[in-house]
């Protein structure tokens, strides 16, 4: 087993940047940042650890953020998600929010009822809830509220 496979390694990935710098800091916001990187391993199919990641200096939150800056939407997404149609819209906001619970500075990161009522609203496509929200955008970064391309844009990649 190399490296990535040892167990404080598989851990280290799913940590909030503020418990990496101080393991004291655990918190509620701490979990929902390890929440979004559960998310975001589901939606690319890669491991918080994933050595090519780890080799290039990023983490996967991080990452995913520099492709959706780049406005590259539809590399993120594990190819096998891909292959079911009509799921691309669930799959953006599922990225969404993933993207809101890793953003570095705690406070900004959703609470975790929120997350639940969002994921509710996915489950639930009838619900008037579910309607798109005027206005919903993701911020890669403190400088860049650019939304992510809307679902139709993953095919014209």
């Amino acid at each position: 087993v190399g490296p990535a496979g040892a167990p404080s390694m598989r851990v280290a990935g799913y940590r909030a940047p503020e418990v990496v710098a101080d393991p004291r800091r655990l918190s509620q916001k701490a979990d929902v940042y390890s929440f979004g990187v559960l998310l975001l391993e589901m939606l690319t199919g890669k491991a918080p650890t994933n050595a090519v990641l780890h080799d290039e200096g990023v983490d996967l939150p991080r990452w995913a953020r520099s492709v959706v800056r780049e406005e590259w939407t539809s590399e993120v997404f594990d190819t096998e998600l891909l292959r079911h149609p009509g799921a691309e819209e669930e799959m953006v906001e599922m990225l969404r929010l993933a993207m809101d619970c890793t953003v570095p500075v705690p406070d900004q990161r959703p609470a975790m009822p929120e997350i639940v009522v969002r994921i509710q609203e996915l489950a639930d496509p009838g619900s008037a809830s579910s309607m798109p929200r005027p206005g919903r955008s993701i911020s890669v970064d403190e400088a860049d509220d650019r939304p992510l391309k809307p679902a139709g844009s993953i095919r014209e990649s």
